[in-house]
């Protein structure tokens, strides 16, 4: 039996607006309601299959029931103007599924949807009815069924008649009538006021219709239900009207057009690209004619012709790494290429082409260089040359992305797409080793990657000099892709005998405290469990309740914090966590990781942060705790590679401040960093009115979050939540600050008005940052996003220096023919593993090359210290 799938547009829509965040494309485009309700449809076609499919939506004029009750649906607020403007793309995306859409004046969704349903059902189909609410419901039959979304965007609930009856007691048929009796809030259908659901629903069991209930009321045996449908029978009957679907609309129903066709893949592409739904990209099958199918025929084999002809110009690389092992290398020069399936013979497949890698005039164009550049510098061949790479180029023109698949990336600039490593090896259970792929199925993958990087090398440096941000991708971006390659392969040497005594101390500790919190608890009890130490904390101990979540009491850290005066438990517990999180994130999990030359070698990631900054996984080790007395003592664990080296470290001094004074020319902090002034104590004594002199260490601490909090975008709620001061107070130290820095505040506010007016904010060095949600009709979304564009400009620049500094430190340590290497940046430091003897020697290179990197209206400097560990070295 065929099947015809009816979509309630508007209901659907509705559901998936409310059921998501607020979520916006880098133009600003708000997208969650499209976003969601393409989530369903990939559900609809994966659960139901249709032969048959249509969405309907009503029209704006009013209906026949707003004619019969003017009151009718008069409860509803109109459409949030986020949504409004989703409704044109989404039927954009509606049409790209090769879905109909039908709409007709004067009637609702569920008029049309009736109409068609009926007509189908004669036919012989079976019909599903999609929508977020009841009204479908008195369409149900033993061909019709109705889907209804609940909760989410793919959570639903399927009504046959007799989920109907077990539900409301009624068969489908009389679903108008009881409307007519209970009323529909939902669409301000009153009904009869007094009579609810049970009487209801009894009342048409025994009377079948509301006609004729009202023909027999004189035999309703309890007097105030009788006289409530005596008094209201006009506006119950009006009620049913309302509450009834009209299945006989004029309607050209003809079910041919509603015949379910291939999908418009490429158009689907190109909106998902536009509102940037990477994740369902996926979904979309790999069509042959779209996929990029390049025509290029790869030799197999890297003879002296093709090696010689490679070595002319520019080319592009390609190459895939499984299980720390390359699989294969793919070249191209804009005419002919090869490919090596390199697996089975690597070394000397590599050593042929050594000379090509290693050839810095060889101009090479790649996505994602770095991991083949580590892979290749751990078997001695230093990847020279690298011109390009579309994933740094990406990340530069939108940084809002975290990811950046070559598949979107060809989209976007080429117009076609090709396929990811998880369409040639699979994803999850489903993943094939690569040996197991046919070749002639892996040199068509690697053929259209290594043509397209090519072609993209033109359109993105392009597009990176029309945004301004082509310095920063070829002078910063580009070379930081070497030094954080060697960093990699360097590793960071782990002191083992350390690093196991620490983990003894860090069980001990633990055991000891468990013992005691079960002490205080007066019973064991599993300290990891949120239940059970809720239990513990608020049912036995009495301890005065915080916050409250959907399944309890919360026993988070700002509760825990909150309440560790109430009782001595609380604060072991604070200790326990704590310990736990450091002995199985830093110690347990070192100890896996730690390779077997006793180095941990962390991959540093380029394209993540939205500022600009690298940061650090398996490990992280960017993250390490620096204020506690743990924190500091897993640093010790960190050590230089011999006794002949020893652990440098480089700290820019309040470096965002100091950005801050230079991008807000105020006259007041550039004199106070000229002078070489204690700027937390200078401004202490302007908040506070005192002479510096008289600034206690409280009075600085106050100053520093001050000082700190405004390059933030604070608040008073904020900077009273951290100084715990009262929001009145806090505010009158945020006036007093502006105050004395007038042009910090004249900056911060030029900074919210550019990204109003532009849609971004921009670093010294031209780094873009979209800021879509600085226009939101929310409050909450808009002052996050005027944080964003105060904020980024100095985070980001700071970011933007010490990657600068780190390429020319690099290069003056390599340049000068020093063993010395960088190891390590953390935010504003860097690491260094220093030889004894070249310690001076470095001590100046570090130094001045970072202080010099980039030339500001106030100096930048440099706190260097050296130590036999990190620790030390802080």
């Amino acid at each position: 039996m065929p099947n015809l799938v009816l979509i309630d547009g508007n209901s659907l829509v509705y559901k998936a607006y409310y059921a998501l965040p607020m979520l916006t494309n880098s133009q600003g485009l708000y997208t969650n309601g499209v976003y969601g309700f393409t989530m369903m449809l990939f559900k609809i076609f994966d659960d139901y299959k249709p032969d048959y499919i249509g969405v309907a939506f009503d029209k704006k004029a009013p209906t026949f029931r707003h004619r019969e009750y003017d009151k009718y649906k008069a409860n509803r607020k109109g459409m949030p103007e986020e949504l409004v403007q989703q409704i044109p793309v989404l039927k954009d995306v509606i049409k790209a599924f090769n879905i109909p859409i039908l709409e007709i004046e004067g009637y609702e969704a569920d008029d049309i949807i009736g109409a068609l349903a009926k007509k189908a059902e004669s036919d012989g189909m079976s019909v599903f009815i999609v929508t977020g609410d009841r009204d479908s419901l008195q369409l149900v039959s033993d061909n019709i069924s109705s889907v209804i979304s609940k909760k989410g965007t793919t959570d639903v609930e399927i009504y046959t008649p007799s989920e109907v009856f077990k539900r409301f007691g009624v068969h489908p048929y009389q679903i108008p009538d009881y409307k007519g009796l209970v009323g529909d809030k939902s669409d301000n259908i009153p009904g009869v006021p007094g009579i609810g659901e049970k009487t209801a629903a009894s009342l048409l069991t025994e009377y079948q219709t509301l006609e004729n209930l009202f023909q027999n009321v004189d035999s309703i045996k309890k007097k105030r239900i009788r006289d409530l449908l005596i008094e209201y029978r006009e506006q119950a009957i009006l009620s049913k009207k309302l509450a009834t679907i009209q299945v006989d609309i004029p309607i050209e129903a003809d079910m041919a057009e509603l015949r379910a066709t291939k999908w418009n893949n490429k158009a689907l592409r190109e909106l998902f690209s536009k509102l940037e739904f990477k994740s369902l990209m996926g979904r979309l099958p790999a069509d042959a004619t779209e996929l990029s199918d390049s025509g290029l025929d790869l030799d197999v084999v890297p003879t002296a012709e093709v090696l010689r002809e490679l070595s002319e110009g520019l080319i592009s690389v390609d190459y895939l790494l499984q299980d720390e092992r390359l699989m294969y290398l793919a070249f191209y020069n804009g005419n002919r290429g090869f490919f090596l399936r390199v697996e089975d013979s690597e070394e000397m497949m590599l050593w042929d082409l050594k000379a090509l890698l290693e050839d810095e005039k060889i101009k090479k164009l790649t996505y994602n260089i770095k991991p083949l550049m580590t892979y290749l510098g751990k078997k001695g061949i230093m990847l020279r040359g690298v011109e390009f790479d579309a994933a740094i180029a990406a990340y530069l023109i939108n940084s809002i992305d975290n990811e950046y698949p070559l598949s979107t990336i060809t989209r976007d600039y080429l117009g076609y797409s090709i396929k990811e490593e998880y369409e040639l090896l699979g994803q999850g259970k489903a993943r094939v080793s690569y040996k197991d792929v046919k070749e002639e199925d892996v040199r068509k993958y690697a053929a259209g990657r290594v043509k397209s990087i090519f072609e993209l090398y033109e359109p993105m440096c392009a597009k990176l000099r029309e945004d301004g941000s082509y310095e920063l991708y070829e002078r910063i971006e580009m070379p930081l892709i070497t030094v954080l390659s060697s960093m990699e392969q360097v590793g960071f040497k782990i002191d083992k005998a350390e690093l196991d005594e620490l983990a003894q101390e860090f069980d001990f500790d633990i055991d000891r405290l468990t013992r005691e919190i079960y002490e205080l608890a007066g019973e064991e009890f599993n300290i990891n469990s949120p239940k059970q130490l809720s239990y513990i904390l608020f049912d036995k101990l009495k301890l005065p309740v915080i916050k409250k979540t959907k399944t309890g009491y919360s026993t988070d850290a700002e509760v825990l914090e909150e309440l560790s005066s109430q009782h001595d438990i609380v604060d072991k517990i604070l200790r326990y966590r704590t310990l736990v999180k450091l002995r199985n994130t830093y110690v347990s999990g070192f100890m896996k990781l730690l390779g077997d030359d006793d180095r941990l070698h962390t991959t540093f990631m380029q394209t993540v942060t939205s500022t600009g900054r690298i940061s650090s996984t398996e490990p992280n080790l960017q993250n390490i705790p620096v204020r506690d007395d743990l924190g500091r003592r897993i640093r010790r664990v960190f050590i230089p590679s011999d006794e002949d080296h020893v652990i440098l470290s480089a700290d820019y001094s309040q470096i965002e401040l100091r950005i801050l004074a230079h991008l807000s020319e105020d006259a007041n902090l550039i004199e106070a960093f000229i002078s070489d002034e204690d700027i937390h104590a200078r401004t202490a004594s302007e908040v506070f009115g005192v002479p510096i002199e008289d600034v206690t260490p409280q009075m600085r601490r106050s100053a520093k979050a001050v000082n700190f909090g405004i390059v933030y975008g604070i608040s008073d709620f904020g900077l009273a939540r951290d100084l715990k001061v009262s929001r009145k107070e806090a505010q009158m130290y945020i006036d007093s600050y502006f105050k004395r820095y007038p042009g910090v505040k004249a900056y911060l506010d030029r900074c919210v008005e550019e990204a109003r007016k532009n849609g971004y904010v921009t670093t010294i060095y031209k780094r873009r940052r979209y800021i879509p949600e600085i226009n939101s009709r929310n409050y909450s979304v808009r002052s996050f996003g005027e944080r964003i564009a105060m904020n980024t400009p100095i985070q980001g620049s700071a970011a933007d220096i010490i990657k600068a500094a780190m390429c020319v430190v690099y290069e003056r340590l390599k340049k000068a023919g020093l063993t010395s290497k960088l190891l390590l940046q953390v935010h504003d430091e860097l690491i260094l593993d220093v030889a004894r003897s070249e310690l001076r020697q470095v001590m100046d290179i570090v130094k001045e090359g970072m202080e010099n990197v980039v030339k500001l209206k106030v100096p930048l400097v440099v706190d260097i210290s050296v130590g036999e560990n990190w620790f030390e070295a802080k």
